[in-house]
């Protein structure tokens, strides 16, 4: 299996990989950050995981260099915007909501230290809400507003707790300030709305939506939904009223993805219109939280998914079960990059304590994506 190190961590240091997430500035460069998780990592004054590494290519993805660490970014995603870099997301684990600017290339950003300067949405500490949560998901632009999906973990059981919203700005608007920013309800998960013929789901939930424009314009967050035992399946949240409301319809709000229940990121694919995903596609439902394979998935219409291509699967000569224990290829974020698609994956494999604690950050190019659509 071929890929390019972004950066490799020692299991020894039980200092783990997470969120990568990517971005290609406007002067072809590739910019990409992760974070630090797991009992080694460092910590802030609340004792919680909260640092991220910026890091940039200048030759497509071949190498790769450490530009500069952010404290109080967790959980975030790049974006671009009316020519800087923009990165949102939490504070820290279970934190404020909190977004940065960088107006050289990711060498310097701002500080979130108030209302106008990007801390949008405070949270409390101690697990005491707000605990807002995400992963590095896309940004939505469509009809002059920017969205995105993040969680608020109330009561903060992972899992059942999690409540879907939607935050947006308008794209003229100072991204910075506060006041600039509008939140949803905070729409729960109802166990009630748990088909019955899943049989008992003992954690129902979603979390780490994907904000996306259907055929028809109607926005939607798409999340990852935690059904285990049952594999496979995701739930569409219909956004309302330029990101004012929230709403699930049970009846027609779940649908199969193969690979949803973690997370995944839709992009659509303007030449083609189809809707692109990269995510862990389950192939033995024994382990419904197998993370050892990635794929490539198409839909037309958000509902109605079809396998493309494997991408990856574990080829270290481990057995099945052990693979499935040992070997994650997860929380992919990716981009297009004229033909190829571009994308980085939190990686456990080679020595990982399981495949859950990623031990690397790694970058793919797929070429020539349309030719197997």
């Amino acid at each position: 299996m071929e890929f390019t190190t972004l950066r490799y961590q020692s299991p020894a240091t039980e200092r783990y990989l997470g969120s990568p997430s990517i971005v290609q500035l406007p002067d072809g460069a590739l910019l990409a950050t992760y974070d630090y998780f797991g009992p080694g990592c460092p910590r802030n004054r609340e004792g919680e995981e909260h640092l991220s590494s910026v890091y940039r290519s200048r030759d497509r993805g071949c190498t790769w260099a450490n530009v500069t660490h952010i404290s109080g970014a967790f959980w975030s995603s790049l974006f671009l915007h009316q020519g800087a870099v923009y990165l949102l997301g939490t504070s820290q684990q279970y934190g404020s909501i909190v977004i940065r600017r960088s107006q050289d290339g990711g060498n310097t950003w701002t500080h979130p230290r108030d209302k106008t300067s990007g801390l949008l949405f405070p949270g409390r500490p101690g697990r005491q809400p707000p605990n807002y949560h995400c992963a590095p998901v896309p940004v939505l632009l469509h009809e002059d507003r920017l969205y995105r999906a993040f969680e608020d973990c109330d009561p903060c059981v992972w899992g059942s707790g999690f409540r879907a919203l939607v935050i947006s700005a308008s794209t003229d608007a100072d991204l910075l300030d506060t006041a600039s920013w509008r939140m949803s309800n905070k729409l729960a998960y109802d166990s009630a709305w748990t088909p019955s013929s899943w049989g008992h789901i003992p954690l129902p939930g979603w979390l780490e939506g994907n904000m996306v424009a259907g055929p028809d314009g109607a926005v939607w967050d798409i999340l990852r939904f935690n059904s285990a035992p049952v594999v496979d399946k995701a739930a569409m949240v219909r956004v309302h009223d330029e990101g004012r409301r929230l709403s699930f319809a049970p009846s027609t709000g779940f649908i199969d993805l193969p690979g949803g229940m973690t997370k995944f990121v839709i992009r659509r694919d303007s030449a083609t219109g189809y809707y692109l995903t990269l995510s862990n596609n389950n192939t033995d439902p024994a382990y419904p939280r197998q993370r050892n394979v990635l794929s490539l998935l198409k839909s037309r219409d958000l509902r109605h998914w079809q396998h493309v291509r494997t991408l990856l699967q574990d080829d270290s000569g481990l057995s099945h079960e052990e693979s499935v224990r040992q070997v994650g290829f997860q929380y992919p974020d990716w981009q297009f990059d004229g033909p190829d698609i571009i994308y980085l994956v939190r990686t456990a494999y080679g020595g990982a304590h399981n495949y859950h604690d990623a031990n690397r950050i790694a970058f793919y190019r797929l070429e020539d994506y349309r030719a197997l659509l």
